[in-house]
């Protein structure tokens, strides 16, 4: 379980997110949007207790998030991002084997059988076996990113959480990864990822957590997210939703016109919903 309870995050020294309230269970997949800037990053960060909080609590199974040492907490929370470690020299069975260190006392340097199985495992689930062996330095940003993905699910945590986990992704392998990530939900495991597009949260995420104001304004299903005006409040844009023949939701944001983009031709499209 995830529990904030009135959480305050700062930045810069600077209130950020304030009054921050939610509850995440096991078996849940939950998607944050926001616009850029607004704080999705930062907590998650605070969640996986890589950044302080100003206030408030954050709970863990019903433990301070503060309260675990580092390995403790890696063993419990895997947090999936891209940008943190400079790993080019390794390859991409080595970096994804970094998902194992937790599992080690500190003076166990030397594999064990398990490791090498759950790295396979992950490089499985992501599409990734035939490129274990290229050095990391030269895969493309998408296949760094499920690589990304591949070390989190290596870390084997009950606690799953993705920072914009299909950046960089084309719309297959995108869709792969949201309905891999909502298996695992599925199978037990709290996922918790921050998303741009509103049509893949939409699509895959049990609930959506709205972040806008300085604050989690909603978490709450995608159909009644997506019914009332908060998005159009948010993103500053004007939006339309309609629910296609077998039940998805899809959600476009309207021209200055008032046309939307479900309205216009392929051709004049700019962007195109994806299609599950």
């Amino acid at each position: 379980m995830i529990d904030l309870q009135d959480a305050q995050l700062c930045v810069g020294g600077r209130p950020w997110l304030t009054h921050v309230d939610a509850r995440i269970a096991p078996g849940e997949f939950v998607a944050i949007l926001g616009p850029n800037g607004a704080g999705k990053t930062t907590l998650l960060r605070a969640i996986a207790g890589l950044h302080p909080l100003g206030g408030g609590t954050i709970l863990l199974d019903g433990r301070r998030v503060g309260e675990y040492g580092p390995s403790d907490r890696a063993r419990r929370v895997a947090f999936v991002t891209g940008d943190e470690l400079l790993l080019d020299a390794l390859s991409a069975r080595d970096v994804v084997a970094i998902g194992r260190f937790p599992h080690h006392q500190w003076w166990e340097w030397q594999s064990r059988a398990n490791d090498a199985d759950a790295v396979a495992h992950a490089l499985a689930a992501v599409g990734m076996e035939r490129f274990a062996d290229r050095l990391f330095s030269t895969l493309s940003s998408g296949e760094r990113q499920r690589i990304w993905i591949a070390l989190g699910l290596a870390q084997d945590t009950p606690i799953l959480l993705l920072d914009e986990p299909t950046s960089h992704l084309d719309v297959r392998v995108s869709h792969e990864i949201l309905g891999l990530l909502r298996g695992l939900a599925r199978s037990g495991k709290s996922v918790v990822c921050a998303l741009h597009d509103f049509n893949e949260a939409a699509a895959y995420a049990d609930r959506i957590g709205l972040i806008g104001e300085g604050t989690l304004l909603a978490l709450d299903e995608p159909d009644a997210l997506f019914a009332g005006p908060l998005l159009e409040r948010v993103y500053g844009v004007a939006m339309e939703t309609i629910r296609l023949a077998g039940g998805h939701l899809r959600i476009f944001a309207r021209d200055a016109d008032g046309a939307s983009d479900a309205e216009l031709k392929p051709s004049e499209r700019r962007y195109r919903a994806p299609n599950p």
